[in-house]
């Protein structure tokens, strides 16, 4: 599959949105368009196949499913992973493991857009304060709005374009070069990366409470063999009965 110019600009863009904080185009924020499977899905509908970018979205979830930010700081973009790594791994016709294994390195690349967003940010309060101090609120409100978005644009749809773009062929023929054994590795490394992020995210959140409903949505999805959705939906009446007979506020 090829990218082509306008393709890749609109790769461009849904990363844009995804580190977005306030976007100007949606109302999702950046905390849901940053999800792997959000960008993937996108990504699939730009390149026209929306159900396998969703399957390679849904494969790159899974190892930034324990991802947080704390305190402004970013150990990896989910973003950039779900986005480039949807749209190499679509143009190279790879399989969801090996997306997992290319889209990792990449979510670590994205760090350095995001380094560079939160720095040259700070010349821009910089920019504000003085008008303030010249009382101009005309010039504040065209100051926080659209300049940095500019800059965030500039930083991140050109670098993705030129990825997607011109990467898309190269990957390819890496992938070409890789067939056989080395593409087997990169297969089992992208098996183990979901692993890795499952576990970390049931550390997180296994307790005592909690573990009961672990397994038994297990049972549920391996023995009886209930698809994802029913389990879904069990889970969320679940919990639903769970809240309000244990978490509803005590009524005088």
């Amino acid at each position: 599959m090829e990218i082509n110019v306008f393709q890749a600009l609109l790769i461009g863009l849904i990363y844009y949105l995804s580190i977005n904080g306030t976007p100007w185009l949606t109302l999702l924020g950046s905390t849901v368009l940053a999800r792997p499977l959000i960008c993937g899905t996108l990504v699939g509908l730009v390149l026209g196949d929306v159900v396998q970018g969703c399957v390679i979205g849904a494969a790159i979830s899974l190892p930034y499913l324990a991802y947080i930010s704390a305190g402004g700081t970013v150990p990896m973009d989910p973003g950039l992973a779900g986005t480039l790594g949807t749209a190499l791994a679509m143009a190279a016709n790879a399989s969801p493991e090996v997306a997992v294994s290319m889209a990792v390195p990449i979510g670590l690349l994205g760090t350095v857009i995001w380094i560079a967003h939160m720095t040259v940010d700070i010349s821009f309060l910089h920019m504000i304060d003085k008008a303030a101090d010249d009382l101009n609120s005309k010039k504040i409100d065209r100051i926080q709005m659209f300049i940095p978005q500019l800059f965030l644009m500039l930083i991140s749809v050109i670098p993705v374009f030129i990825i997607a773009y011109f990467g898309s062929g190269v990957v390819k023929d890496i992938l070409d070069a890789l067939e056989g054994k080395p593409l087997h590795v990169l297969e089992v490394i992208g098996g183990v990366l979901p692993a890795l992020g499952v576990a970390m995210i049931l550390k997180s959140i296994m307790s005592k409470d909690t573990a009961a409903f672990y397994f038994l949505g297990f049972v549920l999805a391996v023995y009886l063999e209930l698809p994802i959705i029913a389990v879904s939906i069990l889970a969320f009446i679940t919990a639903f009965v769970y809240t309000q007979l244990f978490f509803k506020p005590n009524q005088v």
